[in-house]
């Protein structure tokens, strides 16, 4: 997948006329959405494109070993245990064919490197200053998630890299911290209730809003398989007439407080400053939409 096909794929703008995604919006939750274009600008920016692609490596590839790099080199059944949503074919293959390409310290300098020009790129006016604060006080977040690191192997992967001098590599670095500690906590919560992958797809596709398969499609799951999974959650009780039930609706609602709550701790050091926090982030991350660098579509940014 080139830039371009990319950008056809996952950058065009939301279909015209629809709802907006049924999310509920405690704090945690919009700081989430808030970061999610900065922590994912070394996926989606064009120069971070590029650096990966010198490695010989293209979206797809550059994701998975981009992801899976601040781990280490896992074997794949780690790498797709860890993943959770994609289908471990695709997870597999990927991982292998990119670490044929390159090596684990040439996917990270090139990840760094591309999201820090891409952030410069796109945000070339934001005063030094205020990066600063954003940093310092995502860091009081970073910080506290990374004295206790059980149950979030991508988290306590980046958690381990050194910080980036540059500070919007920082901004980057600390935005994405939170984003995969999130990550970690809320597939948790999935597992807890009894999701397997692909249903963790399904049910928040329910939840959110999406067309049936929209969203699990894009992990690679086979139709087959998702209309397997999706007759599982109707024979649970989760899902009728292609909507969640009332019990459906329950479980997914508590999977979102479970991992909200998971950010509390983490949170609470940033006391009164969050709403503001939020809100530069959210204005950063703007920009970097209207950039063309992150999906413009509401439902992808929710979505995770």
């Amino acid at each position: 997948m080139d830039y371009t096909e990319l950008t056809t794929a996952f950058l065009g703008e939301p279909t015209p006329g629809r709802a907006a995604p049924r999310v509920p919006g405690g704090p945690a939750r919009l700081l989430r959405d808030a970061a999610e274009p900065i922590a994912t600008i070394g996926f989606w920016g064009r120069p971070a494109y590029d650096a990966l692609a010198e490695l010989g490596l293209e979206f797809l590839t550059g994701y998975v070993w981009g992801r899976t790099a601040p781990m280490g080199e896992p074997t794949a059944p780690v790498v797709v245990a860890a993943f959770g949503v994609f289908e471990p074919g695709l997870v597999t293959s990927l991982y292998e064919q990119a670490r044929g390409l390159c090596t684990r310290a040439q996917v990270l300098a090139a990840r760094e490197a591309g999201a820090v020009a891409s952030l410069h790129e796109l945000l070339p006016d934001v005063p030094t200053g205020d990066v600063a604060a954003a940093v310092e006080l995502l860091r009081r977040a970073t910080d506290v998630a990374a004295a206790d690191v059980a149950g979030r192997p991508l988290f306590a992967g980046l958690a381990s890299l050194p910080w980036p001098e540059d500070p919007l590599g920082q901004l980057w670095h600390a935005a994405n911290l939170l984003r995969e500690y999130r990550g970690d906590v809320h597939q948790a919560a999935n597992v807890a209730a009894g999701l397997t992958g692909v249903q963790m797809n399904l049910v928040t596709e329910y939840w959110v809003g999406w067309e049936p398969t929209a969203y699990a499609g894009t992990r690679g799951w086979a139709p087959e398989v998702m209309a397997a999974a999706d007759a599982d959650l109707v024979a649970r009780g989760w899902v009728a007439d292609g909507a969640l039930t009332a019990r459906g609706q329950q479980q997914r609602d508590d999977i979102e407080a479970q991992t909200d709550a998971a950010l509390e701790r983490v949170l609470s050091p940033v006391g009164d400053d969050l709403p503001a926090l939020t809100d530069l982030l959210d204005r950063w991350s703007a920009a970097i939409v209207a950039g063309g660098a992150a999906p413009p579509d509401p439902y992808k940014r929710v979505s995770g």
